[in-house]
């Protein structure tokens, strides 16, 4: 009787079931509002915080460093590497071959123009000259024999004519005559040719003689040179042409080096440079463009230039390393400041001006123009007082600044 009762009595209330499902929501509903009412809050800090924080900024001067802003001039330079060479040079040889009996000179020695370097063994050359001058004696002997020949051809040949004009002598005996008569003139005439043939072959012999004596002989340039090879020793048999001594004129010497078509457009002939090598460091040679190679190597693209330096002191040797400073152009009067306050902006290019007697930053576009070192041309207006060279990627313009030197400066 009890069981239907405990059956009813276990059966769930639907109210009580979704009373706890509504506190539920109720209490994350709160919760969520809660926090988004901090968060809201917490934003409104922050952005009051950075608002203050930027008023104060932009009342705060902006640490800076400056440099002086100059006039005056400054030069567009390029350095280029390159190489000594000696301003001329030749190859004494002698022009007849022979055994040198003496040369002396050797490396490093000096040679005047026209001095004899080498002596050639004589002995056959002078014997040559002894047979050129009987040759030549006996020819004349020959023109005088035909010259008497001739006189007695032409006196025969008078006779017969005053016979002929008494009719006294045949027409076969005046033409045999002067047949003769001729044939004693033709002679003369070879004869005088074997004398100047003679001559020639004399003259030829003692040129040939003069050769054993070999001379450095050269046009132009300085009177003394100076023995860069020597190649052959006394004793030595050497033909015609062969490479006796390499001699070389050393003031002035060429500086010469390459350059590509970037900077060839900017060299002219007579352009002064500064010629610096590493046997003497700290000393530059003075010196001038002479030539420009009006063509371009095709392997490397480059033109040869040489400069002409003075060397009175023969102190710069061919093959030596060099550099060659140039002078490409130069402003007397140009604003100059240091390379590194150039500042890029959207706007382009430009600089921050101090001007005298005040604390702001006051933009100014420029143009680039010439760099010297550190130091750059700018063209511009408003370009007086002080550059900002430090701390500019925080500026704008009109910006309040305090000056600090580079020792204190952030």
């Amino acid at each position: 009787m009890d069981q239907p009762s405990n059956r009813a009595n276990t059966q769930l209330d639907p109210d009580a079931v979704t009373r706890p499902s509504r506190k539920t929501l109720l209490f994350t509903l709160a919760l969520a509002g809660g926090l988004g009412w901090l968060a809201w809050a917490v934003q409104q800090q922050l952005q009051e915080t950075a608002d203050s924080q930027g008023r104060d900024g932009d009342q705060r001067p902006i640490p800076v460093e400056v440099a002086p802003i100059v006039h005056g001039p400054i030069e567009k330079r390029r350095t280029f590497t390159g190489t000594l060479e000696a301003q001329a040079e030749f190859v004494v040889a002698p022009k007849v071959s022979g055994r040198i009996e003496d040369i002396g000179l050797d490396l490093a020695d000096e040679v005047k123009r026209g001095q004899v370097v080498a002596m050639l063994d004589d002995a056959e050359y002078v014997q040559e000259v002894a047979r050129a001058e009987a040759n030549l004696a006996v020819a004349r002997a020959s023109h005088l024999e035909a010259e008497s020949l001739l006189k007695i051809a032409e006196r025969e040949l008078e006779r017969v004519e005053k016979l002929q004009t008494r009719g006294l002598s045949s027409d076969s005996q005046l033409d045999t005559s002067r047949a003769e008569q001729l044939a004693k003139r033709a002679l003369v005439s070879v004869t005088e040719a074997r004398v100047a043939s003679a001559q020639a072959d004399l003259e030829g012999a003692r040129i040939r003689l003069g050769y054993t004596q070999v001379t450095a002989d050269w046009r132009g340039g300085s009177e003394r040179r100076m023995v860069a090879e020597r190649y052959v020793d006394e004793g030595e048999t050497v033909t015609a042409n062969t490479a006796l001594l390499r001699i070389v004129e050393l003031d002035p010497i060429t500086a010469v080096f390459s350059v590509t078509e970037r900077d060839y457009a900017e060299l002219r002939t007579g352009m002064a440079a500064l010629i610096s090598t590493d046997a003497f460091p700290g000393e530059s040679f003075e010196g001038r463009i002479q030539r420009i190679a009006p063509v371009f190597r095709e392997s490397t693209r480059q033109a040869r230039v040489e400069i002409g330096v003075e060397n009175p002191s023969r102190r710069l040797k061919p093959g030596m390393f060099a550099r060659a400073t140039l002078i490409l152009d130069r402003h007397e009067d140009a604003t100059i400041l240091p390379e590194q306050a150039l500042t890029k902006r959207d706007a382009g290019e430009g600089i921050f001006v101090i001007a005298p007697e005040s604390s702001q930053a006051l933009w100014r576009p420029v143009r680039s123009g010439i760099q010297e070192g550190d130091r750059l041309e700018v063209i511009g207006d408003g370009l007086e007082g002080r550059v900002v060279t430090l701390g500019q990627q925080q500026l704008r313009d009109g910006a309040r600044v305090r000056v600090v030197e580079p020792e204190t400066a952030p």
